[in-house]
């Protein structure tokens, strides 16, 4: 096996993406690429597949692959020339040296792909190229695969909900009496009725006694909006006792439904384990567990509604006191029951998958250097 010592604009060229406002869009299938990935589409392709895109600012490390044609948007680099590299192989190979990458900009880290082309790189010739991405890829195929399962299980829930809550199909409506629209038996409550709603908090970040070995579950909203599935098992941040005992925070249990309420208002998760939260949230814990899976949708449903109680000249925030003023349609506790148990049925299947992809993604991660330093000869 051999490899060469070079830069790593020998390997590939990475140009910086291209600007796509929002309003300049058109409905298409092309995916837009940003730094985070995957954040819409476009009638358009500016660069042809397959793809490998970075970001230029924030998080710096993720790399995404794309197998069709796309548009990288300016807050990203992109391939240009793969100068004979195999394109799967340089994803891979990106990844593991930006893992390694010291941004000089101390506020918002970025990266000058002027000064990636010079960084000092080995590489492996092209039949071992594709030997380390076939492997790879495989973690990646079966994360993909469990990713594709649980949008179906997740999509199943959602179609249940609206079959029984929305269209008024739950089982017996045939012989159900109307009165103004609304079955006998249903009822109108305000959500502060039966749930609490409890708000967050942010320990002071320059204590180190309220992060340091940290074990309780600090989530932000951003957790929330990247997280792509309604189950949220953990968060990369934790934090102390201390911090819970010296912040407005609160620890909130697994079945707590997670509203992002300020900024970005309207995104929603399942609380997977016990949590605490940013203020950026209102968790709505029901006062009867069961009613957890139903509110979820059912808030889910109406995030639209709940968008136009915010308020705010600089960032809109829905306060917890308008909000628990929020009117719910509340079933007769059957239909709740039943749901609940059709439905957390799937959310358990998502939580399985999650936590395979997360083993998958750790296994992978740990061969990736391992791989790219020729430590492991294949």
């Amino acid at each position: 096996m051999t490899w060469r010592d070079c830069r790593l604009g020998d390997v590939l060229t990475l140009m910086r993406g291209h600007d796509l406002p929002a309003d300049s869009r058109q409905d298409g299938d092309v995916p837009v690429v940003s730094s985070s990935g995957i954040t819409g589409y476009h009638s358009e392709a500016k660069a042809t597949a397959p793809g490998v895109v970075t970001g230029r600012y924030g998080t710096l490390g993720e790399v995404f692959y794309l197998e069709q044609d796309y548009w990288p948007l300016n807050t990203a680099l992109y391939v240009v020339d793969f100068k004979g590299t195999d394109p799967r192989f340089a994803a891979y190979f990106l990844r593991n040296v930006l893992r390694y990458y010291q941004s000089d900009k101390a506020a918002v880290p970025g990266v000058d792909r002027n000064v990636l082309h010079e960084i000092k790189v080995r590489t492996p010739e092209p039949k071992t190229q594709m030997k380390i991405a076939d492997l790879l890829s495989a973690y990646d195929d079966l994360m993909e695969n469990n990713r594709r399962r649980m949008r179906l299980l997740e999509e199943a829930a959602r179609l249940l909900y609206q079959e029984w809550f929305v269209r008024l199909r739950f089982p017996g409506h045939e012989h159900a009496r109307l009165c103004d629209g609304i079955p006998e038996g249903w009822e109108r409550r305000r959500i502060g009725d039966i749930a609490d709603c409890v708000g967050g908090g942010t320990p002071s970040t320059t204590v180190s006694a309220y992060w340091d070995g940290g074990e309780n579950t600090w989530v932000t909203p951003t957790d929330v909006t990247r997280n792509k599935y309604i189950v949220l098992l953990d968060s990369a941040k934790k934090i102390t006792e201390a911090g819970l005992k010296n912040s407005s925070a609160k620890l909130v249990p697994p079945h707590a439904v997670l509203m992002t309420s300020r900024a970005s208002v309207g995104f929603f998760a399942i609380a997977g384990r016990d949590v605490c939260t940013n203020q950026g949230f209102i968790s709505v814990v029901p006062q009867d567990a069961v009613f957890s899976t139903f509110l979820l949708f059912h808030l889910m449903e109406r995030v639209e509604e709940i968008r136009t109680m915010g308020s705010g000249s600089t960032y809109p925030e829905v306060s917890r006191g308008k909000f628990r003023e929020f009117q719910v349609l509340i079933p007769p506790r059957r239909f709740v029951v039943d749901f609940d148990e059709q439905a957390t049925l799937l959310l358990k299947q998502i939580r399985v998958l999650k936590q395979q992809n997360q083993k998958l993604r750790a296994a992978r991660d740990l061969l990736l250097p391992r791989l790219m330093s020729g430590e492991i000869q294949l």
